[in-house]
């Protein structure tokens, strides 16, 4: 199986909204909320995106407050976070704006509970840095009780569920071997999560490659998960 980042349509929308929110001007708030269920890449995506534009990434954690975000952040950016919560903050704001970067802030639900999510809006307001908060699928419910923030929000992008278009990038971007349409349809039932589907396509790959099949379609998928490892029969079907 190839080792490659597969952009789905739902990589190539968040991409096409992180360029659009760099370029906005500066009189408009630059904040986007990126929110799905889990399984769909939202943290693989934004973690390739943000390596690639060199932007601060920080991963919330369960009961974060506003010092321990304020660290993650000024460590990330290579700095040592001070005691005090403000000195950090002016650390972070000073650093932001002679080195403008986008801020993205991962699992962002856990910052709603100890209000550890207003201090974003405050840093994004004193520097006017792109900030992305990322989260579950009912965060946008969860950050109506901050009308302030809710304000600001440009825009929002939901991580949509794989259709058979999707399943069909994924498998012919990571898969060497190549597979019929009835293939592709019988593969969309059996998992609908990223991490699922490679894991699927990496099981049958294996079995093909030892049975030396080099196509796949519905019937002999279903027989290699089956956990046939040895099918004699298979490479004459089709």
């Amino acid at each position: 199986m190839k080792k490659v980042f597969v952009k789905t349509k739902n990589v190539k929308r968040f991409t096409s909204l992180m360029e659009e929110l760099k370029n906005l001007p500066p009189n408009i708030p630059k904040i986007a909320l990126v929110y799905g269920e889990f399984g769909l890449g939202k943290s693989e995506t934004i973690q390739w995106w943000s390596f690639k534009n060199n932007s601060v990434y920080v991963r919330a954690k369960q009961k974060m407050s506003p010092r321990w975000l304020l660290a993650d952040i000024a460590e990330e950016i290579g700095e040592e976070p001070f005691w005090h919560t403000s000195e950090t903050f002016n650390l972070i704001k000073n650093y932001l704006i002679q080195n403008p970067k986008t801020i993205i802030i991962d699992e962002a639900d856990y910052l709603i509970e100890k209000n550890t999510i207003e201090i974003l809006r405050d840093l994004h307001d004193r520097t006017g840095c792109p900030l992305v908060l990322v989260g579950m699928g009912n965060i946008d419910k969860k950050l109506r009780k901050y009308p302030h923030l809710i304000d600001r929000i440009y825009k929002s992008f939901r991580f949509e569920k794989y259709d058979i278009e999707d399943i069909k990038t994924i498998f012919e971007e990571l898969s060497e071997i190549s597979i019929t349409e009835d293939g592709l349809e019988y593969l969309s039932t059996r998992a609908d999560q990223f991490r699922q589907i490679v894991k699927l396509i990496n099981k049958i790959e294996k079995l093909a490659k030892t049975n030396e099949i080099e196509e796949l379609n519905e019937y002999i998928i279903r027989e290699l998960l089956n956990e046939r490892q040895n099918i004699t029969t298979l490479q004459k079907v089709g």
